[in-house]
């Protein structure tokens, strides 16, 4: 009896140190839905029809990059399954497939929506549910705005920001301009304008000479051009998507008007937007960029830039090279996937907020030298840093320094 006992003590010994061994790695694993040992499941709306149809390429070239991120054998050993759906451009459309794809699907997180009406129709309904919003394609100031929405986090340059530095560039170089907006009449359209308003300062209800706006489901912009030529715009602040910015440059060459043009970063593609206008028509624009310009020959030798060529040879070939909407797909997806290595184990929602809010000097491989990412739980503009460029011939010519949008206003 006494020896049963002894044998049956020390089998239990011997037990519970093996329990004991395999407990700590198994508590470091901790899933929300959507993550597994085998999967990361990601949610994403995009318009792969409708009126910013031009923008569904950055779509496709994040579904390529985590394509070969799984041929590489994922993240920390996890397979990403992008669910991506097509919402047109319509909020109520939008509305619908996040659903599905939060209740349905049964996403971890939503990474990448494109535009501001749609990301706004449904940002309630994420940060209520504590679901991550990450890396929104819009740079409304609603989505960089932790204390209001802390699930939301934009990643394209916040366009206060970039409107700021635009009005400073004005000021500096047009101080006797006659500044014409054109604007998409949404968030997208008046944050454009704030951020302008603030660079410009005393001189902005002086130099501001008209204002006109359009709907996203407008056929054309013809009308807004000829009115703000008509009473004497000699600066076009043209904050418009990629449609309506061709539209645009095609009109006021067709009507020989000579503005300065300066046009919002989010319609600077050379194959999206400048090709289809005319590079004839398109000389001499200004605008601001972040990203290694792939048309541009000074990067032909650049790593980070023959890395992404040699992606998109063997991931996207039908994509664009020449378009700066796949270099930004690349870009944002790559970081994406830095946020999840960071999280390793712990897939939570919390903790990928937590990494996506507390990156430091972060490059990625297409960002222009000298600038980085820095991240906080009370600052989640992720792109803070730019540089002015003109067209020239067909391609972006940049100038300048790197500028820091430190306002505090």
């Amino acid at each position: 009896m006494i020896n049963i006992q002894l044998k049956w003590t020390a089998t239990a010994a011997l037990m519970t140190c093996a329990v004991l061994a395999v407990a700590p790695a198994n508590a470091q694993k901790k899933y929300d839905p959507g993550a597994s040992d085998t999967e990361i499941k990601i949610g994403q709306t995009m318009p792969f029809s409708g009126p910013a149809s031009a923008y569904a390429t950055i779509g496709k070239a994040e579904a390529a990059y985590f394509r070969m991120i799984n041929d590489q054998g994922g993240i920390n050993g996890r397979k990403i399954n992008l669910i991506a759906y097509d919402d047109g451009y319509n909020p109520a459309k939008t509305v619908e497939q996040t659903r599905k794809l939060m209740e349905s699907d049964g996403v971890l997180l939503m990474f990448g929506s494109l535009g501001t009406a749609p990301n706004a129709a449904v940002q309630k309904y994420l940060n209520d549910n504590k679901v991550p919003q990450l890396f929104t394609t819009t740079g409304a100031t609603r989505f960089s705005d932790p204390v209001n929405f802390p699930w939301t986090m934009s990643v394209v340059p916040n366009y206060q920001t970039e409107g700021r530095i635009y009005g400073l560039y004005i000021v500096a170089n047009y101080p006797d301009a006659k500044v014409g907006i054109l604007y998409q009449n949404d968030d997208f359209g008046k944050d454009y304008i704030i951020g302008l308003k603030q660079g410009l300062g005393a001189k902005a209800a002086s130099m501001i000479v008209a204002e006109a706006s359009y709907e996203p489901t407008d056929p054309t912009v013809d009308s807004q051009i000829v009115r703000l030529k008509t009473v004497g715009a000699d600066l076009l602040y043209n904050i418009s998507t990629p449609k309506f910015a061709a539209q645009a440059i095609r009109k006021i060459a067709e009507l020989s008007w000579k503005p300065v043009h300066i046009l919002t970063n989010v319609s600077s593609s050379v194959g999206g937007v400048m090709k289809p206008a005319g590079f004839e028509a398109s000389q001499g624009i200004i605008s601001v960029n972040f990203l290694k310009d792939p048309g541009d020959p000074i990067w032909d030798n650049d790593p980070g830039m023959m890395k992404w060529r040699a992606f998109m040879d063997k991931y996207y070939p039908a994509g664009d090279k020449n378009s700066s909407f796949n270099t930004t797909g690349y870009g944002i997806a790559q970081l994406l996937e830095r946020v999840l290595r960071n999280c390793d184990d712990n897939l939570t929602r919390v903790n990928v907020m937590k990494q996506a809010t507390s990156m430091n000097d972060v490059r990625v491989d297409l960002s222009l030298p000298g600038i980085v990412i820095n991240t906080s739980p009370t600052d989640y503009r992720v792109i803070k840093q730019l540089q002015m460029m003109r067209f020239k011939g067909e391609r972006w010519d940049g100038f300048g320094p790197i500028i820091t949008d430190d306002y505090s206003g």
